[in-house]
């Protein structure tokens, strides 16, 4: 799964990097994003890419309570084009969600051991997400979730799922293809262990409260 990740790259950099035009909203430097925050996703609309905020954690547009979004905050590669929650999203609404790294917890007799992940060459990426709209008696809500998938060889040693991470030549794919899952193929599958380092970071990352470069350094 992908529970916690970090974007501290400048939003101006996000943007330039996705190709988003328009308005940038205000998007913190974060090492410790946490479910159920505004997070940046990259959608796409009329053929014009934007840098927006969603929620993270997807609230089907049928759904009676938004809180539902809180168990949603990961859906799979393998079943989200027919599962209800995720199908229509899947179909109209796929949106690429930016970040430097991200967390996976090892089990060890001790406990959890916190890993960080991250490219090697330390560029961004972005993750492959689904994005919906709920309307309220308070209004709108637009909120996301990060597609996951069986983990490559670097991270099976440490979880057994990791989020699909879209490669740079596939970003249109994914933001414009009509949603057949064949086409998409290319797409939702393990990203080569070759790009990615992995290493134990303080545990301090458990906590949400913790959101400062202390949560990727090596763990001593």
């Amino acid at each position: 799964m992908c529970g916690r990740y970090t974007l501290a790259t400048p939003v101006g950099r996000v943007a330039e990097q996705f190709g988003a035009e328009g308005p940038l909203p205000e998007i913190p430097p974060s090492y410790n994003v946490a479910p159920g925050r505004g997070v940046a996703a990259v959608v796409q609309e009329g053929g014009r890419r934007r840098l927006e905020v969603l929620r993270w954690g997807l609230v089907p547009p049928w759904a009676e309570d938004p809180r539902v979004g809180d168990r949603m905050i990961n859906a799979r590669a393998e079943t989200a084009a027919s599962k209800p929650s995720f199908r229509r999203a899947f179909r109209e609404r796929r949106c690429l969600i930016p970040a430097d790294g991200f967390y996976e917890w090892r089990r060890l007799d001790g406990g959890k051991q916190p890993y960080y992940v991250r490219r090697r060459d330390r560029a961004p990426f972005a993750f492959a997400g689904l994005w919906e709209v709920w309307r309220g008696e308070e209004g709108e809500l637009r909120s996301c979730t990060i597609l996951t998938t069986r983990a490559n060889r670097l991270l099976s040693e440490i979880h057994d799922r990791m989020p699909v991470i879209v490669p740079r030549d596939l970003y249109g794919l994914w933001l414009e293809a009509e949603g057949e899952r064949e086409e998409l193929d290319a797409v939702l599958r393990p990203y080569p262990e070759e790009e990615l380092e992995a290493y134990p970071v303080s545990r301090l990352v458990n906590s949400p409260a913790n959101d400062d470069p202390r949560c990727i350094e090596p763990a001593a």
